[in-house]
């Protein structure tokens, strides 16, 4: 079983998402900056590569919806 955790503070949503069966972090990063015009995405994959995306203004909303959209992008998630 796969679990995300989110961690949603006042200017930003960190998280992780783990597999339980063996104990290891799949993906992980966060959203930076919620609310200002140079939010951005920054992750962390399982293989170790790491990018980061410009969001713009966006709300908490925003960002869980920017995170659910890296981690089931077909190429990236």
């Amino acid at each position: 079983m796969n679990i995300l955790v989110l961690n949603c503070g006042s200017s930003s949503v960190k998280y992780k998402l783990i597999d339980t069966a063996n104990e290891s972090v799949l993906a992980e990063g966060g959203v930076e900056k919620i609310g200002l015009p140079d939010g951005f995405l920054k992750y962390k994959l399982a293989d170790g590569s790491k990018a980061v995306k410009e969001l713009g203004l966006v709300d908490h909303r925003g960002a869980v919806k920017a995170v659910l959209d890296i981690l089931t992008d077909p190429e990236l998630g």
